[in-house]
């Protein structure tokens, strides 16, 4: 009963959260079992191009460290934000939702040659953040039960408590800028004098990933609580 459960809630999530999530939790275990090693993991654009190792290419945004709370607190913030992006905004666009997906993570591909950073999941991670605060600017979060701010703001919070923790803000940076251009392209351009939509998914996407019928039994998490835990949750103005 609890598997017929926990399976239910499981294909609930929807197809580009259920997959990216579930693959960047199978590849921790793999580690944590020493199956595989983060040597084999990591961005190296020279064994990329020169040893034709292309799995590195994504699998370093698959890998958070080890399990702890800096592994939970990034798997938290990937899933909830992931999700309500997915369910929100890009409802019924899978297949915008993957190219953006693909954009971000090519962008962020070319960016990390010059920043020499070795695993790109937690920028990934803070661009996800960044597009769903732009997108949703009404919304009051709250930080630990210490800081109230509009969600605009959260990705440079996120910045600041790593900052906090010791950590170097370049994964933070690179994720904001990563999201502003997505954002911008997407979402300002276009409605700019002289603009338009340079972004635009390709046929092949919309043919393997958008389908015509809405799923009966599709339940959205609600988008006016969007943090869930004590450090994410927030409540859009005047409701």
């Amino acid at each position: 009963m609890a598997y017929q459960t926990f399976q239910q809630e499981y294909l609930q999530i929807p197809l580009v959260t259920r997959a990216y999530t579930t693959a960047c939790v199978l590849t921790t275990a793999a580690v944590q079992l020493e199956l595989i090693t983060p040597f084999q993991l990591y961005f190296n654009p020279d064994l990329i191009f020169k040893n034709y190792q292309v799995w590195r290419l994504i699998t370093n945004f698959l890998f958070f460290g080890p399990v702890g709370f800096n592994f939970l607190f990034n798997m938290i913030f990937l899933y909830r934000y992931c999700r309500m992006l997915e369910e929100g905004s890009f409802r019924g666009r899978t297949a915008d939702f993957v190219f953006m997906f693909l954009f971000s993570g090519l962008l962020m591909t070319v960016f990390g040659m010059f920043v020499s950073l070795v695993f790109l999941g937690q920028a990934f991670t803070i661009m996800l953040v960044y597009v769903w605060s732009r997108r949703n600017p009404s919304v009051r979060m709250n930080f630990f039960g210490l800081l109230n701010f509009q969600a605009p703001f959260l990705p440079w919070v996120l910045m600041g408590f790593s900052l906090l923790l010791g950590n170097s803000i370049i994964v933070d940076l690179l994720g904001i800028a990563v999201g502003h251009i997505y954002f911008f392209l997407e979402d300002v351009f276009p409605d700019q004098p002289g603009g338009g939509r340079w972004l635009k998914t390709p046929g092949v996407l919309k043919a393997l990933f958008d389908t015509p019928e809405e799923d009966g039994n599709y339940n959205p998490l609600p988008e006016e609580r969007p943090g869930g835990f004590p450090w994410g949750e927030g409540q859009r103005l005047g409701g």
